[in-house]
């Protein structure tokens, strides 16, 4: 009876374990393949568009995607 119980809670302690560096892992490949956009990005962004940005408009654009992304 307490094999059972102590086997159960071993395959569980295991197995939160695993996933969680699984999902690490997931997390930094996914964040190397796509990187979430900064400042440098975004003025390179609005130059290439033909654009010229200000700071204050990139500030905008900054604060307008971190407030849609909380969402």
């Amino acid at each position: 009876m307490w094999d059972v119980i102590l086997v159960g809670i071993l395959a569980l302690i295991a197995g939160v374990a695993l996933g969680f560096f699984i999902a690490r892992r997931y997390m930094m490949s996914y964040l190397k393949k796509n990187p979430p956009i900064n400042e440098q990005m975004l003025k390179m962004m609005m130059m290439q568009m033909g654009m010229k940005p200000s700071q204050k408009k990139i500030n905008q654009m900054m604060s307008a995607m971190n407030k849609q992304q909380g969402k």
